[in-house]
C-alpha cells in the first residue's frame, strides 16, 4: 500500500502540539515534486495529492524530516494511542510522593531527597519527552512555543537541583527544608516543581488531545452507515457481492429490514423506506416503481429491486461525508491564548535570565549568587499556572457540563459560543420527539371516534408503519382492544387495505380515498382516512410531538442575544404549525443537507456567529459547518460526532444552557490567563535582582497554579 502513487492519500501525523506546527507541515510538503497537502491540525490528518509519480513514502519521510512522525491513516493508531496514558499514569504515581515527601517536612526520613530524586528524573526526562522534544523541533525552525517554557522550567528546576544533591550540600544525610524567604544557608531543592509541572500539563494535553480525536468520529460513523454487501440481481440468478463491486446500471434486491446499498431507482416491488437516519424525517417514504431512494436508508416490509444510479463517492452519503471533511478541514482549530503569549514571552524571559547572570557576574562576581537569580527567574517563569489556566478550566468546565448532560468537543466551543447570534434548529427530533402521535380525529356524525380509532387500529396492526404505530398506541390509550384485520395489503404511496369483521376497509391517505382534506377543516400535520364497505367514516390527525422544552429553550435563547430559525426538511403546513407553537417566526421548509449547509453559510457571509441544532445525518455537515454545533444526544452518531456539544440528557433546554457554560468557562480561562500572565510580569523582576530565592520562586509559582485551580473550580457551582 505504500507504493502506492498518483491519487489521494490521508496520512495520521503525530507530534503536532499546535497549529503551527501544521503549517510547518503544509508548507514543507507543499514544497516537495509532486506533493500538494492539506494538514488538519483538529483531526491530525494531513489529505496528500500525489501527482508526477510522487509516492507514500515521499510524503512520510517529508513529514518525518520536519520532525514528526506520520503513517497512513488508522495502521498506527492503536499502537500509538497507548502511550500518552502510559506517560501520564507515570507522571501523577511519581509526582504525589515526590510533592508530599518535598512539602512535608516531619515525612522526610534520612536520605528522603535521594528518594525524590529517583523518582523525579524520568518524570522530568521520560514523561516529559514530549513537550522537550517539540522545544527542540521548534528551535531548529526557528520559533518558541508553550513547549518551550514547559521544557525550560522543568529541565532548570531539575538541572538546580542535581547540582545541589550533588554539590552544594543539599545531598547531606538528615537536611530537611529551609523555609527562608530571601535566601538559604545551604542549596534548596526543587524536584517537587519539576515533577509537578510535568504531571498537570500533560494532564492538560491528554483532554485536549481526547478532544481532536473525537473529531474524527464523525466520518467513521458515516462509513458504518453504508452496507456492506449487496445482492445483484442478473439474468442468470442473483449473487452476494461487497459494495465496492457495485456498478450504476446494476440491479439489486433489498429485503425487508435490510439497508438499502446505494442510491438507485425503485424497478420491482413496493414498500415503505425508513429514511430518517439519513433526512432526519419521522414520515417514512412510499417506494414503488420509478421512486428514488439513497442507500443506508432502512427497507420497511416488502422486498424491492432497485437500479443504482449512483455508487461509491457519487452518493448522497458519500456527497454528505465530502461536505462534513470540508466543513472540519475549514476550522482553524484551537487558537490558545497561552500559545500567542508565548511567542513573544518565551524569548524574553530567555534573554531577562541570561541578562541576569550577566550582570550579576559583572557586579558582584559571585558566580552562585549570579547561577541563583539566573534559575530563579527561569523558575518564576515556569509556565504552571499559564499551561494550567485553560486545561484546568476544561476539565472543571466540561466535567460540570457531563453532569447536567452536556459534552463538549474541544476548547472551540468556548471561543465561539461568546459570539454566537443566530441559533439553526432542525424540527423533527430537535424541537419535536421524533414520534407520531395523533393529535385530533374527526368522525362523521353518525360514527363514534371510538369505533373509527378501533377499524383504523385493525388494519395497521401488523404493519411496521411509523403512522401504525402511532395508531395503536392512540388505541391502547383509549383502551380499545384490537383485533387485527385480514388479507392487508399495502398500496404503496397509498395507504391499507384489507377485510375487517367480514367488511372491507381502507386506511390511507384522504386524497386516495375520495375526500377532499380540506373537509375536516384542518390542513396541518398528517391526514389518514378511513373508509368502511366504501363508505367515508372520518380521517385522524398525526403530528409530531412538540418537546415540552421546546418554546422554553427558544425564550432562553433569545435572552442570550441569540435569533432563532428553523430549517426543516418538512413541508411547509407542518414546519410552520410547530414553528407557531414553540415561538419561532424565521422558518425554512422543504430543506435538504445541502440546503442546511448553504443557510449556515449564508449567515455566516453576512457577518453572523452561526449556531447549529439537530440530530440526524442529513444536519452533520451543516453541525460542522456551523461556528458551533449542538447535537441532540437522541439523534444519529454521525450528528453527535460532528458537534461541538452534544445533548446526553436534560432535554433541548440544554442547549441554551450548554451556550451559558461554554461563555463561563470562556470568562474563567481568560481570568486565569490574566492572573498567570500578571504573576509572571510581577515576579520576574523580583528574581532578576535577587529578591527571590529559587525556592520562594517555586512556592510562588505553586500559588498562583492554586489561584488558576480555585478559579476554575468556581465552574462547579454552575447551575442554570
Amino acid at each position: 500500500m505504500l507504493q502506492q502513487r498518483e491519487g489521494i492519500v490521508e496520512l495520521d501525523i503525530e507530534g503536532m502540539t499546535c497549529s503551527s506546527c501544521a503549517a510547518r507541515i503544509e508548507r514543507k510538503l507543499n514544497k516537495a515534486d509532486g506533493i500538494r497537502a492539506e494538514v488538519n491540525y483538529a483531526t491530525e490528518l494531513a489529505t496528500v495529492h500525489l501527482t508526477e509519480g510522487a509516492s507514500v513514502e515521499a510524503a512520510i519521510a517529508v513529514v518525518e524530516n520536519t520532525g514528526y512522525r506520520a503513517s497512513l491513516a488508522g495502521t498506527e493508531a492503536r499502537a500509538a494511542s497507548i502511550w500518552p496514558v502510559v506517560r501520564l499514569v507515570t507522571a501523577w504515581a511519581l509526582t504525589v510522593p515526590v510533592v508530599v515527601l518535598s512539602m512535608v517536612p516531619p515525612l522526610q526520613f534520612p536520605a528522603w531527597q535521594w528518594v525524590v530524586f529517583a523518582m523525579t528524573v524520568p518524570v522530568v526526562v521520560w514523561c516529559g519527552w514530549p513537550f522537550h522534544r517539540a522545544a527542540v523541533v521548534s528551535l531548529r525552525h526557528g520559533t518558541t512555543t508553550m513547549d518551550t517554557l514547559i521544557s525550560l522550567g522543568t529541565l532548570s528546576a531539575m538541572l538546580w537541583s542535581v547540582w545541589a544533591l550533588f554539590f552544594g550540600g543539599a545531598g547531606s544525610i538528615g537536611m530537611r527544608m529551609d523555609m527562608t524567604l530571601f535566601g538559604s544557608g545551604h542549596h534548596e531543592l526543587y524536584f517537587e516543581v519539576a515533577a509537578a509541572v510535568t504531571a498537570f500539563l500533560l494532564l492538560g494535553r491528554m483532554i485536549e488531545s481526547r478532544a481532536k480525536h473525537s473529531q474524527k468520529d464523525a466520518l467513521d460513523a458515516l462509513a458504518r452507515l453504508g452496507a456492506r454487501e449487496a445482492t445483484r440481481v442478473t439474468d442468470d440468478g442473483e449473487e452476494r457481492i461487497p459494495i465496492d463491486r457495485l456498478r450504476v446500471g446494476d440491479r439489486f434486491r433489498t429485503l425487508p429490514g435490510e439497508k438499502i446499498a446505494t442510491d438507485g431507482v425503485v424497478v420491482e416491488g413496493a414498500s415503505s423506506i425508513d429514511t430518517a437516519i439519513v433526512t432526519g424525517e419521522s414520515m417514512p417514504l412510499a417506494a414503488k416503481p420509478g421512486t428514488d431512494v439513497i442507500g443506508g436508508t432502512i427497507n420497511g416490509s416488502r422486498a424491492l429491486v432497485i437500479q443504482a444510479t449512483r455508487v461509491g463517492s457519487d452518493t448522497e452519503l458519500a456527497r454528505i461525508a465530502a461536505m462534513l471533511r470540508q466543513a472540519q478541514s475549514g476550522k482553524t482549530g484551537v487558537q490558545r491564548l497561552a500559545d500567542k503569549i508565548s511567542s513573544f514571552f518565551v524569548p524574553a524571559v530567555i534573554a531577562v535570565a541570561i541578562v541576569t547572570l550577566a550582570a550579576w557576574l559583572l557586579v558582584t562576581g559571585d558566580a552562585e549568587a549570579a547561577l541563583s537569580a539566573s534559575v530563579s527567574t527561569l523558575i518564576i517563569a515556569c509556565p504552571c499556572a499559564l499551561g494550567l489556566a485553560t486545561p484546568t478550566a476544561l476539565l472543571v468546565g466540561t466535567t460540570r457540563g457531563s453532569e447536567l448532560g452536556m459534552l463538549f468537543r474541544d476548547a472551540t466551543v468556548l471561543e465561539t459560543a461568546r459570539r454566537v447570534d443566530v441559533a439553526i434548529l432542525d424540527k423533527t427530533g430537535t424541537l419535536t420527539e421524533g414520534r407520531m402521535r395523533i393529535g385530533a380525529v374527526f368522525s362523521e356524525p353518525y360514527v363514534r371516534s371510538v369505533d373509527l380509532l378501533r377499524i383504523a387500529a385493525a388494519a395497521e396492526h401488523d404493519s411496521d408503519h411509523p403512522i401504525s404505530d402511532a395508531v395503536l398506541r392512540a388505541a391502547k390509550a383509549s383502551g380499545i382492544s384490537v383485533k387485527p384485520a385480514h388479507n392487508v395489503e399495502t398500496v404503496a404511496g397509498a395507504g391499507l387495505v384489507g377485510e375487517f369483521e367480514g367488511h372491507s376497509v381502507r386506511v390511507g391517505r384522504p386524497d386516495w380515498i375520495g375526500v377532499d382534506p380540506g373537509k375536516t377543516g384542518v390542513l396541518t400535520g398528517t391526514l389518514v382516512a378511513v373508509e368502511y364497505d366504501g363508505a367515508y367514516l372520518g380521517t385522524l390527525m398525526l403530528n409530531d410531538e412538540v418537546r415540552r422544552d421546546a418554546k422554553p429553550t427558544i425564550g432562553k435563547l433569545r435572552d442570550l442575544g441569540i435569533e432563532p430559525i428553523m430549517v426543516t426538511g418538512d413541508h411547509r403546513a407542518a414546519a410552520d404549525e410547530i414553528a407557531q407553537t414553540v415561538g419561532i417566526d424565521n422558518v425554512f421548509a422543504g430543506a435538504v443537507p445541502a440546503d442546511k449547509v448553504e443557510h449556515v453559510k449564508r449567515l455566516q457571509a453576512d457577518g453572523r456567529q452561526v449556531a447549529m441544532v439537530g440530530d440526524g445525518v442529513n444536519d452533520a455537515a451543516a453541525l460542522a459547518e456551523a461556528d458551533l454545533g449542538i447535537a441532540m444526544g437522541s439523534g444519529t452518531d454521525v450528528a453527535r460526532a460532528s458537534a461541538s456539544i452534544t445533548l446526553v440528557s436534560g432535554g433541548l433546554e440544554r442547549a441554551a444552557t450548554g451556550i451559558e457554560l461554554a461563555r463561563a468557562t470562556l470568562r474563567i480561562i481568560k481570568q486565569n490567563l490574566f492572573w498567570a500572565f500578571a504573576y509572571n510580569t510581577l515576579a520576574i523582576p523580583l528574581a532578576a535582582v535577587g529578591l527571590l530565592s529559587p525556592l520562594i520562586a517555586g512556592l510562588a509559582m505553586a500559588l498562583s497554579s492554586l489561584m488558576v485551580v480555585g478559579n476554575s473550580l468556581r465552574l462547579r457551582r454552575f447551575d442554570r
